[in-house]
């Protein structure tokens, strides 16, 4: 390990455009220290929170290197870490999670607990897209319910992304009967493929009227949403059944949403929320093994919609500000 002193890496500096702050060399690399291990990275995963960090969260390091999912093989250890471990096949969350050193990097270094390892049925690039889409995913449908969604009518807001096309199959598994938004007719037959049984096209479609029609008036039983601010609008005009609860993980709104309180309160509505990078260690400890299990049968779906190299950075986020179908993956 002594022997690797630097990293090739991309970064940034301060906030704007990919094209406009992304930065390519060298970086120092320390060596793994007590409980820590050092990941020499195959593939790293793109999402949209990646995207705006860049664009508009304040650094609070001289540079960032972005990405918070990967996928690669152990190739040193610090102490207190088995040896054992180094050559193993892990996948990676939380990397750039209140730290400056994230997985568009060859190497990483970080607490072993965050190099889960790798079923061998599943290959890098789709280990890269584990850490915050399987793992929202998991921790959605598990607040949702789990066994108990079966013969329960679903909402899965954006079906069609990264997170929802796993909660789609993850509800399907479960029995539950998913209906999907999603924004075009790709999109809807990507959902469907997945397991989704009707969808809305949300920009031009009623998707209250839709909701009640699926659900014989009631409202879908539950919602899984990634847009709070769109969703509770749809609850308080009776898309959501009485009882019925929304899993929500995200919002395109950033300050205050206003609510109607009455029609949650008469109707017992349940509101849950959670972050995917804050969860507890408990949940955390479940969810991680839960989507293990899933790999390592086999029952998971994975759709790498486009890779690119890490010179191809820039083309690589500008891919995610597109809405591109499917995780966006660097190979490294």
């Amino acid at each position: 390990m002594t022997s690797i002193l630097t990293t090739r890496a991309a970064w940034y500096e301060k906030n704007g455009e990919a094209r406009d702050v992304m930065v390519l060399g060298s970086l120092p690399l320390k060596a793994p220290g007590a409980g820590e291990v050092c990941v020499r990275l195959a593939a790293s995963g793109v999402n949209p929170s990646d995207v705006k960090s860049r664009r508009a969260k304040p650094l609070t390091d001289p540079w960032v290197v972005p990405h918070s999912d990967g996928a690669g093989t152990i190739e040193a250890v610090g102490a207190g870490v088995s040896a054992q471990r180094v050559g193993q096949r892990v996948w990676v969350w939380n990397a750039q999670w209140q730290r400056a050193h994230g997985t568009a990097s060859e190497f990483i270094v970080l607490p072993e607990a965050q190099a889960v390892k790798l079923p061998d049925n599943t290959d890098f690039a789709a280990g890269a897209c584990m850490g915050i889409p399987g793992l929202t995913a998991v921790q959605a449908v598990h607040l949702a319910g789990d066994e108990s969604l079966r013969g329960k009518k679903v909402l899965v807001t954006g079906a069609s992304s990264a997170v929802g096309h796993y909660i789609t199959q993850m509800v399907t598994q479960y029995g539950g009967q998913v209906i999907g938004t999603v924004g075009s007719e790709q999109k809807a037959t990507h959902a469907k493929a997945a397991g989704a049984v009707e969808t809305i096209f949300y920009k031009t479609e009623p998707v209250v009227e839709r909701l009640k029609a699926f659900s014989g008036g009631r409202g879908v039983d539950v919602i899984i949403d990634m847009d709070f601010a769109t969703a509770s609008q749809w609850v308080t005009q009776g898309g959501l059944a009485r009882h019925g609860q929304l899993v929500g993980y995200g919002s395109n709104v950033v300050g205050d949403i206003p609510l109607t309180f009455r029609p949650l309160l008469f109707n017992s509505i349940g509101l849950k929320f959670f972050l995917v990078y804050d969860l507890p260690f408990a949940d955390r400890t479940w969810c991680v093994n839960r989507l293990n299990e899933l790999l390592g049968a086999g029952q998971l779906q994975h759709t790498i919609g486009a890779r690119f190299s890490l010179d191809q950075i820039v083309q690589a986020h500008e891919a995610v500000e597109a809405g591109q179908l499917g995780n966006v993956v660097i190979d490294l």
